[in-house]
């Protein structure tokens, strides 16, 4: 019976492909036997477990980028984690450990490392982690989402593009059906805006003077995701404005509970760019004016709206440069520009890797004592 560990944590952008990974292996392997291990305090820790996965957890804290007092508690916290690791390596005894980043993969991929188990990583963005670019070296072998990343690590020769896990269901939606389970019509031009769970405020802000717009073109659909943390802080701004937001073409909810069905309607798609947005965008190819967090780490988000760009399949807007006019500028031109979309959506069809969690899967198995 396949023994596997996963771990990843402390945003969603490590933990969901971690469960991807997971579910993949098990569908392959129904006998297989798999352990989810991540930080106590870390959104993993919920999360895994509703998702349906043993979890265990261990000590962990993020690494501080400066030298303190806080940096010393951490490498504390760090040395507890890897003798908690070692524990649950010593019971669970794996067959391959996988890492997905995030400061919790650190500990537990080194100790297994350590100890001759066979290790995996799997680096969501163009630019890689500091956890996995540092471990890279000790693993059998590293998967990316992103062919610009292979720069980053060493050696390049344990390197294989794989692209990024999906939820299945992406792409899978025609537009009719989608346009149906959203109660909007398949014909006419539709835009789908999100700035992740929680929202972006800068976008939503720039989205009141896109909307106030909008009007003159009833026949364009309009999905708006505000999210949670600034939804009624968004219809306020809406208001302020005296713009009427229950209009019969839009939607404006905290979340797309319906991602595949809003997918499958949207002709444009302004976002942030996590790794695990733009891999949705490409299999459901759609074109798209990617706004990167301007806080992620490394700036990992610009990179990889920047791999989008270079091959035709987005347009970009820094987040400092963001504004309502801005915005409503390049939708507005984009929407006047039917040929223009298509070869923006035919160039994100062509970056996408819908066998990305069968080649994982795969080089899992190849790598997994058996």
């Amino acid at each position: 019976m396949l023994r596997v560990i996963v771990t990843g944590g402390g945003t969603g952008g490590h933990i969901y492909p971690a469960l991807a990974i997971a579910q993949g292996l098990l569908d392959h392997e129904p006998d297989a036997k798999i352990l989810y291990v991540g930080t106590r305090a870390g959104m993993e820790a919920r999360i895994v477990p509703e998702a349906g996965w043993e979890f265990a957890g261990v000590s962990g804290r993020q690494l501080p980028r400066q030298l303190s007092v806080e940096m010393l508690k951490t490498t504390v916290v760090s040395f507890k984690a890897l003798w908690e690791t070692k524990e649950i390596l010593r019971k669970f005894r794996p067959d391959l450990v996988i890492g997905t980043g995030g400061y919790v993969s650190g500990p537990v991929v080194l100790t297994a490392a350590l100890f001759g188990i066979p290790t995996l990583l799997h680096e969501q963005n163009a630019w890689p982690g500091f956890t996995n670019r540092v471990l890279a070296r000790a693993v059998r072998g590293v998967m990316v989402a992103f062919p610009e990343s292979i720069k980053h690590f060493k050696p390049q020769a344990k390197v294989t593009v794989v692209g990024f896990p999906v939820r299945p269901e992406i792409g899978q939606v025609d537009r009719a059906a989608g346009a149906r389970r959203l109660r909007l019509r398949p014909d006419r031009l539709t835009v789908l805006v999100t700035g992740g769970s929680r929202g972006a405020r800068s976008i939503n802000q720039a989205m009141a003077t896109v909307a106030a717009n909008l009007r003159q073109y009833p026949e364009v659909q309009l999905i708006w995701a505000t999210g949670q943390a600034t939804y009624e802080e968004t219809l306020a701004a809406l208001r302020a404005k005296g713009i009427n937001w229950d209009r019969p073409q839009w939607r404006i909810m905290e979340y797309v509970q319906d991602m595949p069905a809003a997918l499958a309607c949207a002709d444009l798609c302004i976002t942030r760019a996590g790794a695990a947005t733009l891999a949705e965008l490409t299999l459901a190819g759609k074109p798209s004016i990617l706004i990167p967090y301007p806080y992620a780490a490394a700036n990992h988000q610009e990179h990889n709206a920047r791999s989008l760009v270079e091959n035709g399949a987005a347009r970009l807007i820094l987040d400092r440069d963001l504004s309502g006019e801005r915005l409503w500028h390049d939708i507005e031109g984009l929407l006047r520009q039917g040929p223009v979309l298509e070869e923006m959506a035919a160039a994100a069809k062509k970056l996408a890797r819908p066998d990305a969690l069968d080649k994982i899967v795969g080089l899992c198995l190849e790598t997994a004592w058996r």
